[in-house]
């Protein structure tokens, strides 16, 4: 492999220079909607929100929303929480304070308030934006980028709104191709010849096909771009209804077609192909997105200088790998191994390990996910699985081989994927002891 001059430069630089912030992107104020619950993800958000939840060995998933705003030029940015906040929260102060707001740049954590005369937690999307219609006032924005943070991509928020603009649409929304089979669990639109949105049906049992690509069809990736008159009167008009959803890609989105000027915005690669974008909203998408970087190539680039992926980063050593005997190799083959883990005389194959994880003498990693601070011992052998923060995983642990007998301690998917949390293995990681703890201080019955 051979470097450029350019690429050389590049590389030997000591930072990193972000996108120049616009005019335009000085005037959007981006809000990212971080309150779900993420059930399909089971317990791996049972402690934690949807878009806290680690991806890819060191991040977590609202790193990319994040990031894709930060590398925009867009810098004006309120995350909404809800659910289970405490972990996102903590991250948030951790990684995303770098920002000066005495320049206009701010990572801003909104908490769910119940802000409205009704006192109710936010009951959509759309709602979530109008019981804070206050705080975006005050921002005083032109445009308003309305986000999800939990979808893994990378991609340039600046094109989208410059063609919002450009357009004079009241509202943009970006899509995706997607599989028809798989379009039944998104929100579908159809267009004409200019890219203006004539139809959008959330979650439709028989999706509308791209015209010539019967296989296909054109999903919302929950990304929106509204002008700010438009956001502010449809958000007050929606409130008042009593029978509406009050969420965007089921009332706000389908209901204004007709009235507004709504367009959408292909989302596509440099090659002028379907862009990546995986909604790891499942315990298998979530475990397959994770493998999909253990590619040689991988479709999502992690080691783009350009465009890097933000986050908060633990003082750990580097990844140590010990021994080299036969049968007892510390290594890792098409793996992603992050730092602080001790890798001694284990063999980790095509999976992802999170930092500060220690794997012990004679045992196997196949295809899985290990999150951060685990401890594999010895002999073990674990295939398919995905192991949740802080398990010790008990010497001679075999998980992935037979999962009838795995249903009887984790939870398996229906494709086969084994996911291990440190309750399910006996360890009362979350909650502690209190039992013990009561029975010492009160003493037994």
């Amino acid at each position: 492999m051979t470097f450029s001059k350019e690429e050389q430069a590049k590389l030997y630089r000591y930072y990193t220079q972000p996108r120049v912030v616009t005019e335009l992107a000085n005037k959007t104020l981006a809000l990212i909607l971080a309150g779900g619950e993420g059930s399909r993800l089971k317990n791996l958000t049972f402690w934690r929100a949807k878009p806290a939840v680690p991806f890819g060995g060191k991040y977590r998933i609202i790193d990319f929303t994040l990031s894709n705003c930060v590398n925009s030029g867009i810098r004006k940015i309120g995350v909404l929480t809800q659910y289970r906040s405490h972990s996102l929260i903590r991250h948030l102060q951790r990684a995303w304070n770098f920002m000066r707001v005495e320049i206009g740049e701010f990572v801003e954590i909104i908490p769910a308030q119940q802000r409205t005369d009704k006192r109710e937690w936010y009951q959509g999307t759309a709602d979530a934006l109008f019981q804070n219609i206050e705080l975006v006032q005050r921002h005083d924005p032109e445009y308003i980028l309305v986000l999800g943070g939990d979808h893994i991509y990378s991609m340039d928020y600046s094109k989208m709104l410059l063609e919002h603009v450009m357009s004079g649409a009241d509202f943009t929304v970006a899509c995706i191709e997607v599989p028809l089979e798989e379009a039944k669990g998104f929100g579908v639109m159809a267009v004409d010849e200019n890219m203006r949105i004539t139809r959008f049906t959330e979650k439709p049992a028989n999706p509308e096909a791209i015209p010539g690509k019967p296989d296909k069809a054109l999903a919302s990736m929950g990304i929106y771009v509204f002008s700010r008159e438009f956001l502010f009167r449809t958000l007050i008009e929606d409130a008042d209804k009593i029978h509406s959803s009050h969420d965007f890609g089921k009332d706000i989105i389908p209901n204004q077609i007709a009235n507004a000027h709504a367009r959408a915005f292909p989302f596509r690669n440099a090659k002028d192909e379907p862009g990546y974008w995986r909604d790891v909203g499942t315990v298998y998408s979530y475990w397959q997105a994770n493998m999909e970087l253990c590619a040689i190539e991988p479709q999502l680039n992690l080691y783009d200088r350009d465009w890097p992926i933000w986050t908060y980063q633990p003082q750990s050593p580097p990844a140590k790998f010990v021994f080299n005997q036969a049968g007892r190799r510390g290594e890792a083959i098409d793996s992603l191994v992050s730092t602080g883990c001790i890798i001694s005389g284990a063999s980790i194959l095509n999976s992802v390990v999170f930092f500060n994880c220690t794997v012990e003498n004679y045992t196997t990693i196949t295809e899985s996910v290990i999150l951060p601070k685990v401890n594999i011992g010895r002999n073990c052998r674990i295939h398919r699985a995905v192991i949740d923060k802080g398990c010790v995983v008990p010497d001679n642990t075999v998980i992935g081989e037979n999962l009838e007998d795995d249903r009887n301690r984790f939870f398996v998917s229906e494709e086969g994927i084994v996911l291990v949390t440190a309750e399910m293995l006996g360890q009362k990681l979350h909650t502690g002891d209190y039992d013990k703890l009561w029975r010492e201080r009160y003493g037994e019955e």
